[in-house]
């Protein structure tokens, strides 16, 4: 049994005015083993790395790596400890090699040359002792996502690191390169390296860890052998109560189609369609799996208004699906956008505006006068107070500045701005455009969406489901297809699909 404790962290604290983000938690971990950290958004895990990684300094507890102190607020210090970090997001030159991105910032700007040759030998004994394999001399924007995630790997390792943060790491990978990542995994744990896991998936964080530790409002309130371990006693731990989660009925009612797409192109680059072809009716969720950046965003795009189709025939309701955000509003079409915060709301107003603000160009919440128009504030806020309390919207009350709610707030405004119809008995959404609904929300939150979206299905509605998460495309899709570089396999009913065969079409080789 491995026993050495490489890490340790002990009484961290570390508020923001009132707020304690972490409240005296102590963990260890040992050499070699995988260590899960979980817990809702909001309960400390992201403070709790950037102590560790010297981006913040605690106000209270100490650091211990291999036996030494660890400086606190120096990110240098925690490089040369052996601490390395791989984000969710990559940080990646696309338009340079392998070996330049991972020589990036290795090297003192005075050094009069670089030492390529050696670092080429090194870079490529560390790819063979972790099994990773990669050309040095590849361009990085010709990789596929999960070789991104390999190079970022190498990056840490080709530094020393011996303690690894993996954060989300398999959020953007097909199936395949999950497996990929978990091989890789065991090799690493098996040379000694100690891995801290940071996952939403509790299938695979059992799957993965020796131990799993759980934050809930900046406390760590368990802590416990993966063995033995149900998905459902951690999600009860990270929430605080029994979560249920939803299971899926067939769909009751499916009814004509609400919007057709055929031989569809857009503009856009990397991001644009190429001839897809896509029927959405009502009654029924439509679910695209795939990885972000091959078409999604145009996708949803078109179907809010905000994208012209350039070639093809797009209908909504029988009529031409045109570029007009407000004129789509009005015939019943709703979205969810992929960015809840840059897009989904107004940070700096407050909620009551941002529960009106795609409706005020219709009749209900402004009036014209002479060459403007004036809100009515009293019709504005008891509709968004009816959104509130209806979708349980907390933090702060309608004149908070929306920026200051939690991302699961957050969502369930938008929802509740998209699925509540300001009259109280006016039509419910004829199309709803979900793009990934339920990304970096906790376990609670994501049941929430999910119930309110099969609500609005059995309601009528023909939703749009447009999610990076393989199991909930699964889970919610009546049908199933997969966008790979701006093109789009057929929808078949999700039974007729295999995971084998949606990470093949996620990486575009035939369904």
């Amino acid at each position: 049994m491995v026993t050495e404790t490489v890490l340790r962290l002990a009484g961290i604290t570390k508020r923001f005015g009132p707020l304690v983000a972490n409240d005296h938690i102590s963990l260890t971990l040992a050499r070699g083993e995988v260590l899960a950290l979980l817990g809702e958004n909001g309960a400390g895990k992201s403070t709790l790395m950037s102590i560790l990684f010297g981006h913040y300094v605690a106000d209270e507890g100490h650091i211990e790596v291999f036996g030494q102190p660890l400086p606190p607020g120096q990110p240098r210090a925690a490089l040369a400890a052996g601490i390395g970090m791989v984000h969710q997001h990559f940080t990646l030159a696309d338009n340079l090699t392998v070996l330049e991105n991972v020589l990036l910032g290795s090297e003192p700007l005075w050094q009069p040359f670089s030492r390529r040759a050696a670092a080429r030998e090194r870079l490529l004994a560390v790819s063979r002792r972790f099994g990773l394999p990669i050309s040095p001399d590849a361009r990085v924007g010709t990789l596929s996502v999960g070789e991104r995630q390999r190079v970022e790997i190498l990056k840490a390792l080709y530094r020393g690191a011996r303690i690894l943060i993996l954060d989300e790491p398999t959020a953007v990978l097909t199936p395949q390169e999950s497996e990929a990542l978990f091989a890789t995994l065991a090799q690493m744990v098996a040379e000694g390296l100690s891995i801290l896991f940071i996952s939403h998936k509790l299938g695979e964080v059992l799957r993965v860890s020796h131990r799993v530790a759980v934050l809930r409002q900046g406390r760590l309130v368990a802590e416990a052998p993966a063995a033995g371990t149900t998905q459902g006693q951690l999600a009860q731990w990270m929430v605080g109560h029994a979560v249920e989660t939803t299971a899926r009925q067939p769909a009751r009612h499916v009814g004509d189609a609400v919007c057709v797409l055929e031989g569809v192109h857009t503009d856009g680059g990397r991001d644009a369609l190429h001839g897809i072809n896509l029927t959405l009716r009502a009654g029924e969720i439509t679910a695209i799996a795939g990885v972000s950046g091959n078409g999604q965003a145009a996708l949803a795009g078109l179907l809010c208004g905000v994208r012209s189709a350039t070639q093809g025939r797009a209908e909504l309701l029988g009529q031409p699906l045109r570029a007009q955000p407000s004129r789509l509003v009005a015939q019943g079409v709703a979205r969810i956008p992929e960015d809840r915060h840059a897009v989904g709301v107004v940070g700096d107003l407050p909620v009551w505006e941002n529960a009106v603000s795609e409706r005020l160009g219709g009749r209900w919440f402004a009036r014209a006068w002479f060459t403007g128009r004036w809100i009515k504030r009293r019709a504005a806020r008891r509709h968004a107070r009816h959104v509130v309390e209806t979708y349980d919207v907390r933090g702060g009350g309608l004149d908070a500045p929306a920026r200051a709610l939690s991302g699961g707030n957050m969502q369930k405004l938008i929802l509740g701005r998209a699925l509540l119809h300001p009259d109280a008995y006016g039509p419910a959404p004829r199309l709803i455009v979900a793009h990934q609904p339920t990304w970096g929300l906790d376990i609670g939150a994501v049941t929430f969406v999910h119930r309110q979206l099969l609500a609005a299905r059995d309601a009528g509605a023909a939703v749009l489901l447009i999610s990076d998460d393989l199991d909930e495309a699964m889970q919610l899709g009546d049908r199933v297809a997969v966008m790979h570089a701006g093109q789009l396999t057929g929808a078949l009913p999700a039974a007729q699909w295999t995971r084998e065969a949606i990470g093949l079409a996620m990486a575009g080789a035939a369904p």
